[in-house]
């Protein structure tokens, strides 16, 4: 019998860490090929993990509620192979992939138990340790023999800078990195010929809060707490004044981030308050149309389709900022960002090509996009490349507010409450359904007049939505 062991996989675009949300099996079970063995969630979804090959549990290293790094056996199998188990990358590597492509179908109420956490008291013990690699390598550069290597990696492999090489980065990359005090000698590359860009470094600074965090924390209890028990109980008595949660998942990268992306693009925003009546004249009159029967039409569709019209228009603010080429990417597509709220906090999934569909098209692709975000299975891939994006701060009642651009993009459009309020129409006061539009822009890609021109026109498509048709 041989023992064979399977690691966290990388589940989707570099990230370091997951957390194990349920085991589905237990110590004894009969596993086959291809069976899911566990749910985790990452910091852009919740995945299902499928075994790679045949056996008996063997042991479950790490418990629900366990934030564990990729690279770390979580499981191990015993099986009737004879010889050594093949080598752990080899059985990870398609068991990530299936996990990115697959949404989660089971588990959903331990997701729904989860509470939504706030910054403070740290990880588990059990959570990123990166230090020791950082000492490896000084021991490597002054020859001197380093220290044994832990039982489990906790990173997948990949290519070093040679002993003594100077990491290759742009001047402001430098900088970046050294504000953020992140050894640039230790951050993994992506860039085109081993160059390290922003989100290298970004990344790298992510991975060493939860370290940092750990230390600074209080001791934690040795074992992590259950999927039943995901928020820690205080350490002090029921009547303290303050708890402390471990920052984990969607909450922890969006923080981060927001702070990078509201330090790194000089933000403008702009407002304008307009009268909505026409266009909730004609909400009401294509939920009516029965050639459109079945869709789901609300001003959230009108408000989409207006944006998509103004980018037309503007093409210029559908665009992107290259750092380490200093070259402005104008984008011929538009990946539509729709904020959502769901119980793991939010987050931005995006319409692919949403310029290229029709009405009943987008409205179809709106409704699937968030009855998935909110059973908590949108994919890693459903949250990337986005180019602008829509948040609707209106249905919680607000007016409007001054959103944070999302990384890498040039636009978000904040959508304030639609509410009747006296307003001038033809010479007289009249009651009118009224909104306020805040658009934020990253002033680098956008200047004012670009800017000003982009949100009058999706207000002038809302105040007259027959320019949905004359500005096609």
């Amino acid at each position: 019998m041989t023992i064979r062991e399977f690691k966290m996989p990388d589940v989707g675009e570099g990230l370091t860490e997951a957390e194990i949300l349920k085991w589905y099996v237990q110590p004894g079970d009969t596993v086959t090929d291809g069976q899911v063995v566990c749910e985790v969630e990452t910091a852009k979804a919740a995945v299902e993990l499928p075994i790679p090959f045949d056996g008996t549990v063997h042991a479950l290293l790490f418990e629900e509620g366990t934030t564990v790094d990729v690279g770390q056996v979580i499981i191990s199998v015993q099986t009737g192979e004879a010889g050594a188990g093949a080598p752990v990358q080899t059985a990870a590597a398609p068991v990530a992939e299936a996990a990115a492509a697959a949404a989660p179908a089971a588990g959903e109420p331990a997701a729904e138990a989860r509470q939504p956490v706030l910054v403070g008291y740290g990880v588990s013990t059990a959570s990123t340790k990166r230090r020791p690699r950082k000492a490896a390598a000084t021991a490597a550069q002054n020859g001197t023999a380093a220290p044994a290597a832990p039982a489990a990696p906790v990173l997948p492999a990949v290519p070093a800078q040679p002993a003594g090489e100077r990491p290759l980065a742009k001047p402001p990359v430098r900088k970046l990195a050294k504000d953020l005090g992140i050894d640039l000698a230790s951050v993994v590359a992506t860039g085109e010929g081993g160059v390290v860009t922003r989100e290298d470094v970004h990344a790298a600074a992510a991975a060493a809060i939860a370290p940092q965090a750990a230390a600074a924390a209080p001791a934690a209890p040795a074992q992590a707490p259950s999927a039943e028990a995901a928020v820690p109980a205080p350490t002090v008595e029921s009547s303290a004044r303050e708890t402390r949660i471990p920052v984990k998942g969607v909450r922890k990268v969006t923080a981060q981030a927001m702070v990078g992306s509201a330090f790194t693009a000089p933000h403008v925003t702009e407002f304008i308050t307009l009268d909505v009546t026409r266009t909730m004249k004609l909400v009401q009159e294509l939920k009516d149309d029965p050639d459109l029967a079945g869709l789901r039409i609300n001003p959230l569709l009108l408000i989409a389709k207006a944006v998509l019209v103004a980018i037309r228009r503007n093409p210029d603010v559908n665009a992107s900022w290259d750092e380490a080429a200093q070259e402005i990417v104008l984008k011929h597509y538009v990946n539509l960002g729709i904020a959502a709220a769901t119980p793991r906090g939010l987050i931005v999934p995006n319409i692919k090509d949403a310029h290229a569909k029709t009405l009943g098209e987008l409205s179809e692709s709106l409704s699937s996009l968030v009855a998935t975000a909110r059973d908590g299975k949108t994919s890693p891939a459903d949250m990337q490349n986005g180019t602008i994006t829509i948040t609707n701060v209106g249905v919680f009642g607000v007016d409007t507010g001054t959103p944070i651009l999302n990384p890498g993009e040039s636009a978000i459009l904040a959508v304030g409450a639609i509410k009747l309020q006296p307003w001038v129409h033809k010479g007289k006061v009249k009651p009118r359904q009224v909104t306020t539009l805040a658009l934020s822009f990253d002033h680098r890609l956008i200047d004012g007049e670009l800017g000003s021109k982009f949100l009058a026109d999706i207000a002038a498509v809302l105040e007259h939505p027959r320019r949905l048709i004359t500005w096609s």
